[in-house]
């Protein structure tokens, strides 16, 4: 390093000298200890998520080998949230540790919740197109009437019980919120776009196969489709939600993809949604997180452990009269209005989350999970947009009450907008959005309960 010459003696150029070497040697040392904790943060990010969706493959690959037809992802939370349970009883710092080592893969999941429900609405042009527009029509009434009954009555049954019981609000722990998209993500991925369209139009058959050539383009435009519009402003969002503006960006690609590649829209859908392990489409990968979502509502429950305990009698009860309820009103109005069999069936787990939802019509033959898919996320849209101001027109003040009727009635997307809004509602959402997909699993996994169910439907 050049002396300065405006340095006039020798101690006054060393004392600079040293000067300027211990910032250089601060600043690598900081640099290199940031370095290291972003280095570590993504390992932990990356080992924390990974093993949750190991965690959902093996035990698929379990209960597919012991013909269990109980969903596998219900039976893993269960176990981690005993696990927690026991961990807390017996070494407390253990169950936090757990916790804490959990925590990047939560809230990777968490923040990407709502785009794993995409694929099915994507392709609901296949699966909409032998469906006459009458069905349609009916299966709509149902959907909107049916998320305003059970919002009333889930709400209506919290408040009664509330009053029995007349147990003092307990406050609930703080729940992290997902980080929102950066301008850098963005550009990101608009750069995987952009590259991987042209990669499809020149390159076909590149990678082996069309599904496995077309898979980034894709997952990029179905991707960044919700991340901007998850930065829409929020006027724009009660018309547009980022799921619609997200499911509507991937169609888009697919129609332009199937235009310009002469293959046509149909077959390209084909490629999204392949329902091929070994030839898996970018709607696919998506919907391979929905078991890891289950699997992470046994954090979510025992973070909110104390709650659960102290207003059980509120919680157990709104929930398991709602989710009957659902089930049964839509069956009965189903017959009522002489739905299809197979489309009443399909539409029966509503005000479930996709993710079990999906699940439990598999338990009925003729099932259509796309059509299942489509009227839970209708559900959760019209929940999300209108929940807030139904409640308030209902009187229904209680945090409580309001929570879980939020929940049970309109699951994840409407709990996203009431806690937007009401963050102190938000721990009875995420509690009573785990139970009702929980209990209603169970209850149709019950065969008994199942053919009562159809007996209904006639």
């Amino acid at each position: 390093m050049d002396t300065p010459e405006s340095c006039k003696s020798e101690e006054l150029c060393t004392e600079l000298l040293q000067s300027q070497t211990g910032v250089t040697s601060i600043s690598t040392e900081s640099v290199t200890q940031t370095l290291r904790l972003r280095v570590f943060g993504v390992l932990h990010w990356v080992v924390s998520l990974g093993l949750i969706l190991a965690t959902d493959f093996l035990l698929k690959k379990a209960f597919a080998a012991a013909s269990i037809e109980f969903p596998s992802a219900l039976f893993g939370m269960f176990c981690i949230f005993s696990v927690l349970i026991i961990l807390d009883y017996a070494v407390p710092s253990a169950a936090v540790a757990f916790e804490k080592f959990f925590e990047p893969g939560i809230v990777f999941i968490q923040r990407w919740l709502p785009l794993f429900y995409v694929p099915y609405l994507v392709v609901l042009p296949l699966s909409l197109k032998e469906i006459p527009a009458s069905s349609a029509i009916k299966i709509c009434l149902i959907v909107v009437g049916g998320w305003l009954a059970t919002l009333c009555v889930t709400g209506l049954t919290a408040i009664g019980v509330r009053k029995a019981v007349k147990t003092e609000l307990l406050d609930a722990e703080p729940m992290e919120k997902p980080s929102p998209f950066s301008s850098i993500e963005v550009c990101a991925w608009t750069g995987v776009l952009l590259i991987s369209f042209a990669a499809s139009l020149v390159f076909p058959t590149a990678l082996g196969t069309r599904a496995r050539t077309y898979l980034p383009f894709l997952l990029a435009s179905t991707v960044l489709g919700y991340m901007i519009g998850s930065r829409l402003p929020s006027s724009l969002k009660k018309v547009f939600h980022p799921i619609i503006f997200c499911a509507a960006s991937a169609e888009l690609a697919a129609i332009a993809l199937g235009f310009l590649s002469k293959s046509g829209l149909d077959a390209v859908l084909g490629y999204y949604v392949t329902n091929s392990s070994s030839n898996p489409g970018a709607g696919d990968i998506l919907m391979g997180f929905l078991g890891s979502v289950i699997l992470s509502f046994a954090f979510a429950m025992f973070k909110q452990k104390k709650l659960v305990k102290r207003h059980a009698a509120e919680i157990f009860t709104s929930v398991i009269i709602s989710t009957i309820f659902s089930l049964y009103s839509t069956a009965i109005v189903g017959r009522l209005l002489s739905l299809e069999q197979s489309l009443t069936v399909s539409i029966l787990p509503r005000c479930i989350t996709v993710a079990l939802a999906v699940s439990i019509v598999s338990f009925f033959e003729g099932a259509n999970a796309s059509v299942t898919a489509a009227a839970v996320v209708v559900t959760g849209l019209v929940g999300a947009n209108f929940v807030q101001s139904t409640l308030d027109k209902l009187r229904l003040r209680d945090p409580i009450a309001r929570g879980i009727a939020t929940a049970s009635s309109c699951h994840g997307l409407g709990t996203a907008a009431l806690s937007a809004k009401e963050p102190e509602a938000l721990p009875f959402c995420a509690i009573a959005y785990a139970l009702n997909g929980i209990f209603g699993s169970i209850l149709c996994s019950i065969p008994a309960f199942r053919q009562s169910l159809l007996a209904v439907i006639g």
